[in-house]
């Protein structure tokens, strides 16, 4: 019997890996499998630039503290595929679906499939949705691959509850070139009828999202205007009309996931039939678990590789918002206990590299940038990413890998650093690969 790996490089050769965003391929296949998309829990779609992935995680820590069964689907992956799609457990969390429920679900989607073109996120998505109709659960987090007006999830016509976490620059060549345009392709997921909750935007962005809901008559409740959070005294205070909570402070750093937490609490209330109440709320936002952001690394392999009193943080995020948001955390961590901070950077090809580096002006003592192994699409070269970051300033230089570049800095100076791997999720997942013992499985 073929391994996972196996028919997940089979599919990758089959069908195309660039992205060609449509519904037309999907919807063929959907009705081929019996359209099992028509027959999943109660969704709640989840689009956005920046967040998705933390909103997400809040979301489902909240409901399965009380008492929910929840399935997730999102990408990319960081260690092995399995994780995009997490199924309900009969009863606690949910998990990776498992290596042998993986390899009897995408033997049979490519059966069916034949020979009929899709692409690779497609017909993994359609797998993900046999998936969750099979397997009982409450609800299902789906989580946008990219846009959204066309992305392969948009095939469900009613979801529960529809959700835009912040929209920013990213995917200009597929989106649009201005946030006006990108809002437009996230605010596709908007349905007749079905509430959405929206995160905090941007003028443009939300103007754009809010017309879209108005042309689809979709009830909103927007950041700034419905409902609203913010850290006080350590805690998360959220408040919206006739409701002020007084919780915890989320489990994620950096003021960004204040955000993202407020976002989820908005959503959960939302989530009327469920009745989430403020216990369930504050303990999904204490005992949230999302990898890669802004994750302290502080045992295994990397980090003991670093001085003693260093500290070793791992991030995926990889646009101009992502990069100003982590900044920020960095800034605040560095006003409660400073240390040198140098950064190990990675990105793919088609991310804007000056505007994710910016930020980190007067925050960075230097920048170290390495390639990114097994990535399916064209990343910068490490050579030409510390040219970039030296252009707009940093002192930079290139590394054959991430240990090569922290014993560059660790050269000759044993004193305690903050050292960040970040730039790419694709990365980050190698990071965390290693850290594992693990061979990552590529996107």
């Amino acid at each position: 019997m073929p391994t996972s790996d196996e028919l997940l490089a089979q599919l990758k050769r089959l069908h195309p890996q660039l992205i060609d965003l449509s519904l037309g391929r999907i919807e063929r296949l959907l009705a081929k499998l019996g359209n099992p998309h028509e027959r999943l829990p109660p969704v709640i779609h989840v689009a956005g630039t920046n967040g998705k992935g933390s909103t997400s995680a809040y979301l489902k820590s909240m409901l399965e503290a009380a008492g929910c069964r929840v399935h997730v689907y999102t990408s990319p992956h960081l260690v092995r595929f399995h994780e995009r799609i997490s199924l309900a457990g009969p009863a606690g969390k949910a998990g990776p679906i498992g290596e042998t429920a993986l390899i009897d679900l995408l033997a049979h989607v490519s059966r069916v499939n034949g020979a009929d073109p899709i692409t690779f996120f497609e017909i993994t998505t359609a797998a993900a949705f046999v998936a969750f109709a099979e397997t009982p659960a409450d609800a299902v987090i789906l989580e946008v691959g990219l846009g959204g007006r066309l992305d392969a999830t948009n095939v469900v016509a009613r979801p529960l509850l529809s959700v835009i976490t912040p929209v920013a620059m990213d995917h200009a060549e597929k989106l649009g070139d201005t946030l006006g345009k990108i809002a437009g392709e996230k605010a596709g997921i908007l349905k007749p009828d079905v509430p959405a909750v929206i995160s905090q935007q941007e003028d443009e962005a939300l103007q754009v999202i809010c017309n879209r809901a108005s042309c689809v008559r979709a009830p909103v409740r927007a950041w700034g205007h419905h409902f609203d959070a913010y850290e006080q005294r350590g805690r998360l205070v959220f408040q919206q009309e006739n409701v002020l909570l007084d919780l915890p402070k989320p489990g994620l750093i950096g003021r960004h996931q204040i955000v993202n937490a407020g976002t989820a609490v908005a959503a959960a209330l939302a989530l009327r039939r469920f009745g989430l109440g403020e216990p369930a709320i504050g303990r999904g936002l204490v005992e949230v678990e999302w990898p890669a952001r802004m994750q302290r690394l502080r045992s295994g392999p990397l980090p003991d590789m670093t001085a003693p009193g260093s500290e070793l943080w791992l991030d995926g995020g990889h646009n101009p918002a992502g990069g100003k948001a982590i900044a920020q955390t960095l800034a605040d961590l560095e006003e409660r206990s400073s240390s040198p901070l140098h950064l190990i950077v990675g990105m793919m090809g088609h991310k804007d590299a000056e505007g994710f580096l910016s930020p980190f002006r007067g925050l960075a003592k230097g920048i170290v940038t390495v390639p990114i192994p097994g990535a399916h699409e064209a990343p910068h070269q490490p050579e030409a990413l510390a040219s970039i970051a030296r252009d707009i300033g940093f002192r930079s230089e290139s590394a054959a890998d991430v240990p090569a570049a922290i014993r560059q800095i660790e050269a000759g100076d044993d004193s305690p650093k903050r050292i960040l791997i970040c730039g790419s999720l694709y990365l980050a997942g190698h990071v965390l690969a290693v850290q594992q013992g693990m061979v990552q499985q590529s996107n």
